[in-house]
């Protein structure tokens, strides 16, 4: 165990890591540190982006992609994104001149998931091919300068990615209804958790990195010890109290206690993650409308106790609910296209929410008043998948036309 690994036991910060858990390395698979990109010179156009009166808070944009563009992840502190594609890539690009910093190849099928380390020191991509690997950042000059690290094998369709709050593990939900834990940058395999009947369409760590929330198509919700191979405890369809045909969204609160879900019935269901037991069951969207995205609001003492939730639906609506009484507090609408991703804005623009929407366009609201602040143009399709940078002072959007676009919050 190297010293920074003892130090981040004494912490406490990784206590459920323990070498005895592990279950398998995984073999070398003799893949050499990634080459430079040969295409990765500054281009005077940014991937043909509409002009400046199309969309006045747009200031940059990514067109490398063959192909629709599935997943778009911001790294945490530095002005770069990771997108994946149907082209089977992925990239590294600069947000701030749509520069390649690095191609990241080996997939044999769609990219559908991306995301950095909670250092942002790896990223890792996940596709159709079933296949999530890892690239990690080397030299200590600067943040451009990636290699290849390894491949884990698993999952049979890889649905989400999701890193620990604090460390270096990774989490995945795959299309054969289990989920898989592996330890970076070792790829050491640390769990696998079974138990869904269908594809494990949602996942999450507990913000306090002590938990993990898996929910699958067929409606089952599971809380899980990373340690163990038994939920805590599990609730489906068999409770008519929380039939919400398959899941389909799922978020948790920052003191790691509640879990809101919405299901493709419409309905939201609120669950105490330490009692097991539903505490809330808001109206929800209109019947037979997925809720596609949930994202728990930062607002500090507007809501207190249970806090803000926003529910983004197929008809069209963004909901912000009160978890204390229950109720809508304002309804955002995107018209009658599908709302396809929800962003709560970190401090200190924590009163503001984002929404991408199949209508091409993401939409900036004050969730306090449920304000419309801006509208974002530029794609000439539905908006797949969007992600917060620089603090969350920049939305980065990922679009069936292909296209990555820069949005600035600060106008």
């Amino acid at each position: 165990m190297t010293t920074e690994e003892e130090t981040i036991e004494e912490r406490g910060e990784f206590e459920f890591i323990d070498p005895n858990d592990i279950l398998a390395e995984l073999p070398d698979d003799g893949d050499m540190p990634m080459e430079e990109d040969e295409d990765g010179e500054e281009r005077d156009d940014v991937g043909g982006l509409p002009s400046r009166e199309e969309s006045e808070s747009m200031v940059g944009g990514f067109r490398e992609h063959q192909g629709s563009v599935f997943a778009v992840s911001c790294h945490p502190m530095q002005p770069l994104a990771v997108s994946g594609g149907e082209d089977d890539l992925g990239y590294i690009w600069d947000i701030t001149d749509g520069e390649i910093i690095a191609k990241l190849t080996g997939h044999t099928d769609s990219v559908t998931s991306t995301a950095f380390s909670h250092d942002g020191e790896m990223v890792a991509t996940g596709g159709m091919d079933g296949k999530v690997r890892i690239w990690r950042r080397y030299g200590t000059e600067n943040y451009r300068n990636w290699e290849f690290l390894t491949e884990l094998q698993g999952p049979d369709e890889v649905m989400w990615l999701r890193w620990h709050p604090k460390g270096n593990v990774l989490l995945a939900g795959s299309n054969d209804s289990t989920a898989w834990l592996w330890q970076l940058p070792s790829g050491n395999t640390m769990q696998v958790f079974s138990g869904h009947t269908g594809p494990v369409q949602c996942g999450e760590f507990t913000p306090d990195g002590k938990r993990i929330v898996t929910a699958c198509a067929d409606g089952l919700l599971m809380l899980w010890d990373p340690r163990s191979t038994v939920p805590i405890f599990k609730l489906g369809p068999g409770d008519a109290r929380f039939d919400l045909g398959g899941i389909t969204s799922l978020a948790i609160n920052p003191s790691s206690m509640l879990a809101v879900v919405g299901g493709e019935s419409g309905g939201i269901r609120v669950v105490s993650l330490s009692k097991g037991e539903i505490v809330g069951a808001p109206g929800g969207h209109s019947d037979g409308q997925n809720v596609e995205a949930l994202s728990f609001v930062g607002l500090t003492g507007v809501s207190g106790g249970a806090g803000l939730v926003v529910s983004g639906g197929t008809d069209g609506k963004a909901n912000i609910w009160d978890l204390n009484t229950m109720r809508v507090r304002a309804t955002l609408d995107h018209g009658e296209e599908t709302i396809t991703t929800v962003l709560s804005h970190p401090t200190p623009r924590s009163h503001l929410v984002t929404t991408g929407s199949a209508d091409g366009t993401l939409k900036t609201w004050d969730a306090r008043t449920g304000t419309l602040l801006s509208v974002h143009k530029g794609h000439e399709g539905p908006v797949f998948d969007a992600s917060l940078g620089l603090e969350g002072s920049v939305v980065v959007s990922a679009g069936d036309d292909g296209s990555c676009y820069v949005f600035t919050i600060d106008q």
